[in-house]
């Protein structure tokens, strides 16, 4: 049974998909969990993309320990000292190389001949040799590279001091077949590449990049490149939980394991998704609402009488509970306390006192409070690096299908003055938002409105998550409440102080994106 070796890069790939805007502490978040995931590699990011990403590849190289953080860096000497000086105090620091390979880069992009490529190659590999022995080279659309040309690169890689070599389908153009030939290739004609590690990273644009990834294990590699919940450029990449499902669900057929801990994959699906706004589809493979669900009546017999029938995975394998504990207004703060342990969650004494608070307030709102409305408490409130400039005390709607839809709130700012606003708008949300700008004095278009039930029931807690842009930066704001009007406003606010705390993403800021 081999032990594939898992490389998560939902902080550098997924990142980058548009819209994601994650602040600092979200990142080091995301990463801690990952770490109780079990994941071997960690790609922290891009560390000469921006200041903002070096100093995030810094922080969880300092503070997540043992496996290995990992910092994206072009085939320059400039981004390979930008990642070593990122990664200066990681346990385990690695530094991933990448230049592009495929005819078509070189032409249209690079404007280099194939020995000028392989020459840049074999320099940028030793110079990062120089600083560590841990080294990974990536052959930027190698989905789309000449089988010789890419065997020449790989022995290049290889003779310089890599010692793991990636095997990217950038674009997501190959079939299985295609891929798997790609990699027994490589094994079969490069000298020297059974003692390194061969890996494989591969993008869904014709839906395919979990099939390649398996299929690229079946063929020999040793590393798989994935995000959760699928994220990244354009379709996203190969998913996290869909490779590793697979070979622990069917050890038979690829007789390859993984060091990850199964039941922490709901866990981290649902707090990627919180952080970065990107809702997991129902009928998202392992991790979407109906992942588990059967509503046909002979589904529902047949898993009645025994599971098997028509589950191939136990539910609690992966994290996620058929009963749940709920607690409820009599619950005490130990009680709290000890439920937020349980779930997963490491908070301060400050921390837990708030949310207690707020916890109560939900109590006397709702009959039964169940582990997802805690999980929103907590996504809600917990992990956002923000100005908190602006804070709702109060919200009033006067709507209905005869009356014109009239906001009036009240915000208090960061300085404890106290502002009220009030606004008409096309339907109640709008009217909310219009009442916002005012008290900001600010311009923003809302991007997008999305909002959906934690829980069920007419009680429910409420999510929405918005996104607003101002200028050509763009962030994302979401708000939790068993209204969702107040929802509403809470998210718009949220939006809001992420602008004012310099959040947002700029379409044409200085920020260097990867191709593999």
């Amino acid at each position: 049974m081999r032990t594939i070796e898992v490389f998560d890069t939902t902080l550098r790939d997924g990142e980058q998909s548009p819209g994601i805007n994650l602040s600092r502490e979200e990142k080091l978040e995301i990463a801690r969990q990952l770490g109780r995931l079990g994941v071997d590699v960690i790609e922290a990011g891009f560390a000469a993309a921006s200041p903002g990403d070096f100093e995030s590849v810094a922080e969880i190289a300092r503070e997540v320990r043992g496996l290995t953080v990992c910092s994206l860096a072009r085939s320059v000497q400039s981004d390979i000292d930008r990642a070593y000086e990122a990664l200066r105090d990681a346990e385990d620091p690695r530094i991933h190389v990448f230049l592009a390979t495929s005819d078509i880069h070189l032409q249209h992009k690079l404007r280099l001949t194939r020995e000028q490529v392989l020459e840049q190659i074999d320099a940028a590999v030793r110079y990062a040799v120089k600083y560590m022995s841990n080294v990974e080279f990536s052959a930027e659309d190698a989905g789309r590279t000449d089988i010789d040309f890419l065997c020449q690169v790989a022995e290049v890689a290889i003779r310089a001091g890599a010692k793991v070599f990636n095997v990217p389908d950038t674009v997501g153009y190959l079939t299985p077949q295609e891929y798997a030939g790609k990699i027994r290739a490589l094994r079969e004609r490069v000298p020297g590449i059974a003692k390194i590690k061969l890996s494989s990273h591969c993008h869904d644009d014709l839906g395919m990049a979990v099939s390649n990834t398996l299929a690229g294990i079946e063929a020999g590699i040793t590393q798989v490149e994935v995000t959760i919940n699928g994220i990244g450029e354009r379709a996203g990449n190969a998913s996290l939980e869909e490779v590793v499902m697979a070979l622990a669900t069917r050890p038979d057929f690829y007789q390859a394991k993984t060091n990850i801990v199964l039941n922490q994959i709901y866990r981290t699906s649902r707090l990627v998704s919180k952080l970065t706004g990107f809702v997991v589809p129902p009928n998202k493979a392992i991790v979407g609402a109906n992942a588990f669900a059967h509503e046909s009546g002979i589904h529902q017999d047949g898993v009645l009488k025994e599971k098997l029938t028509y589950e191939i995975m136990k539910p609690e394998t992966i994290g996620v509970a058929e009963s749940k504990l709920v607690l409820g207004k009599h619950s005490g703060r130990h009680a709290f306390r000890e439920k937020l342990t349980e779930m997963g969650y490491q908070l301060s004494d400050e921390e837990v006192n708030e949310l207690f608070k707020r916890f109560k307030d939900l109590c006397d709102k709702k009959k039964t409070v169940t582990d997802d409305d805690i999980a929103a408490l907590v996504d809600d409130s917990h992990t956002v690096e923000r100005s908190d400039l602006y804070q709702l005390e109060y919200l009033h709607i006067s709507a209905g299908n005869t009356a014109v839809p009239t906001a009036t709130l009240r915000v208090r700012l960061a300085d404890g003055t106290v502002v009220e606003e009030a606004a008409v708008g096309n339907g109640a949300v709008d009217a909310i938002y219009q009442a916002i700008d005012r008290v900001t004095g600010g311009a923003t278009e809302l991007v997008s409105y999305q909002i959906q039930s934690v829980t069920g029931g007419r009680d429910a807690l409420g999510e929405v998550r918005v996104q607003v842009r101002q200028g050509e930066a763009v962030v994302s704001g979401r708000g939790v409440s068993t209204d969702v009007l107040e929802a509403s406003a809470k998210a718009y606010l949220d939006a809001v102080n992420r602008l004012a705390a310099g959040q947002g993403r700029s379409a044409g800021a200085a920020r260097v994106k990867a191709g593999v």
